[in-house]
């Protein structure tokens, strides 16, 4: 019998690779297991946002910070979070990274108030931020090379099958009960993690670190203090029509831009930056970067606040709304591979420019048509249209900033490019709160109730909405012209 302790099995080609080959399928079920806690926490949880408000009597920079302390964290120690397996080994820190995810959903579940589910939030972000990286490295330093593809296939098709049926499972546990059942959503990971957790204990050895490099403690406490100051200088007490006092924004915003030109400056003299910012000056680079941060920030704005404008404004079932997740599902999943090898051959520019006009005019539609309160006829075919242009862009983009560098800073471009993503959705959050409230305001409604409560009113609550929706369409039309402008055309070029 094979004892868990192997440290490396010979593999075909002469490779060799931590685990054993029969113990590889244990890695790709915990990985997978793995993954879909965090697909289903992204989506659910949006979905859950009214039943936590009635159950928790919360506001709606309340549950903004839900939202915002999981992201927060998150972004900030996600590439540490990477770091941190080569430094202690991959399967180690992938342990380490589901079990505090997991005690982190248990808090989350048992949360007597809004101010004790926040730091909760916070601690589930860190375990996501070892979780998430770890998930896709283990598999690739469990198979060889030859096999790698296939194992990765698996793991990314696995993905989006969770992605679409945790939502809906989600949707129909929080419709069947009253509004304290949120708190189911987050106990779905506890047989989950356990699962995961015991084959990665009992079934999977453990790998030998790769290097002993200190991790860049110092640059993720700057960027979780920038991004914490920007995020509550948008998010802070509230003022006149529920916005932040205009004091209270300058005040913390300077303040976060001050940290935040702290950690650029700790970056470019740390000897192990977390992000290392010499990939900036790579032509290519720092545009796809910029792409995926204004995209990203539409998209996070968007799938945060119109469930909820849904569900509170329009009275909409919560199963009924998490179909506003499938689209993206049903496009990515089969589009990728066909629209990556497309990219080769006419480059990442045309596709991406064409997909971001796609989520752009789907984003107007929403803005335009919000208030016909039409779900069927309105809103699911505006969300299909921006599933699709997702779907053209999603491939593209990784390989535009993956094409951009060097075959050895791979892994720190891909790390920045998620991290960047995480930070767009966080800002986007606290940022477009205000929006709502300001038009939800200038449409009749009650700010002692505010956007997003059950009682605000469907009329009102679509203008906040439909606010939003016209700044992100602004935002991925942005994302258009810079892929036009700035990203690579046709094939590229021989080395």
């Amino acid at each position: 019998m094979e004892s868990a302790m192997t440290t490396a099995t010979a593999a075909p080609g002469g490779q060799e690779t931590f685990c054993p080959k029969k113990r590889r399928r244990f890695v790709l079920i915990a990985a997978i297991l793995a993954s879909a806690m965090g697909f289903i926490d992204g989506s659910v949880v949006s979905v859950a946002v009214p039943a936590m408000r009635e159950s928790l009597n919360a506001s709606l920079a309340d549950i903004q910070w839900v939202n915002n302390a999981y992201m927060l964290t998150l972004s900030a120690f996600i590439l540490v979070g990477g770091a941190a397996g080569d430094r202690y080994g991959v399967a180690r820190v992938f342990v380490w990274g589901i079990g505090l995810f997991v005690v982190a959903s248990v808090l989350c579940a048992l949360a007597p108030t809004v101010e004790t589910l926040i730091p909760a939030r916070a601690l589930k972000g860190i375990g996501a931020a070892i979780m998430v990286p770890g998930s896709l490295a283990i598999i690739s330093k469990s198979y060889p090379k030859g096999e790698r593809g296939q194992a990765i296939g698996i793991w990314a098709a696995a993905s989006a099958v969770t992605t679409a049926i945790g939502p809906i499972l989600g949707g129909a546990i929080l419709s069947a009960g009253n509004a304290e059942f949120w708190r189911v959503i987050f106990l779905i990971n506890l047989p989950i993690g356990a699962i995961a957790l015991w084959l990665l204990i009992v079934k999977v050895p453990r790998d030998e670190a790769e290097h002993d490099d200190p991790l860049d403690w110092t640059g993720a406490a700057l960027a979780t203090l920038a991004l914490g100051l920007i995020a509550w200088a948008m998010t802070g007490p509230e003022g006149e029509n529920g916005v932040p006092d205009t004091g209270h924004i300058a005040t913390f915003g300077i303040a976060g831009l001050a940290a935040l030109v702290a950690f650029v400056v700790w970056e470019g003299r740390a000897k192990h930056p977390m992000m290392p910012l010499r990939l900036f000056a790579m032509p290519g680079f720092a545009s796809a970067n910029a792409v995926t941060f204004t995209l990203y920030f539409a998209l996070g704005a968007v799938l945060f606040y119109l469930p909820m404008t849904l569900i509170s404004g329009w009275g909409i079932s919560e199963v009924q709304v998490t179909l506003l997740f499938l689209p993206l599902t049903l496009f990515i999943a089969p589009m990728s591979a066909p629209i990556g090898k497309l990219a080769d051959k006419v480059g990442p520019a045309p596709l991406i420019g064409a997909g971001s006009a796609c989520v752009a005019l789907a984003y107007a539609s929403l803005a335009y048509g919000i208030g016909w309160q039409s779900f069927w006829a309105h809103v699911l075919p505006s969300m299909a249209l921006m599933g699709f242009g997702m779907g053209l862009v999603v491939s593209p983009l990784s390989a535009a900033v993956m094409g951009s560098v060097e075959d050895e800073d791979s892994g720190a471009a891909s790390g920045i490019n998620n991290a960047i993503s995480r930070m767009a959705g966080l800002v986007a959050v606290a940022a477009m709160g205000g929006v709502a409230a300001a038009a939800f305001a200038g449409a009749g409604g009650d700010v002692t109730i505010g956007f997003g409560d059950p009682d605000a009113g469907a009329d009102p609550t679509s203008a906040g909405f439909a606010a939003i929706a016209w700044v992100t369409a602004a935002l991925s039309a942005l994302s258009s012209a810079l892929a036009f402008t700035t990203l690579r055309w046709g094939p590229p070029q021989p080395d």
